[in-house]
């Protein structure tokens, strides 16, 4: 879990993905479509993919890809984060993290 916590430090919109996944593509491309620069990992290319996938895992969210951290803060996987667009919480988020400026 702790190289998690490194790799979403200090950048406001992190995202652990896996380039053949769709859901991953669609946060991907939602959160890219408010004027964010999220940074991706793509588990399936980096090193160390598996342990980063585990680790997620064991941070409860099942399942491991996508996952969407904004301004440090485990947000979870495509259900929380659209549960939070449908809500219209989500660009408020983007903005505090300030990953977007209105």
């Amino acid at each position: 879990m702790e190289m998690v916590t490194r790799m979403v430090a200090d950048r406001p919109v992190v995202i652990f993905s896996r380039t053949t996944c769709c859901m991953s593509h669609t946060i991907k491309t939602l959160i890219s479509g408010f004027g964010a620069n999220p940074t991706v990992y793509e588990l399936d290319e980096v090193p160390y993919g598996g342990q980063i996938e585990r680790a997620l895992q064991q941070m409860g969210c099942k399942p491991s890809v996508p996952v969407v951290f904004i301004g440090r803060q485990l947000i979870g996987g495509p259900n929380q984060v659209m549960s939070l667009q449908v809500k219209n919480q989500l660009v408020p988020l983007l903005i505090r993290a300030g990953a977007i400026w209105l």
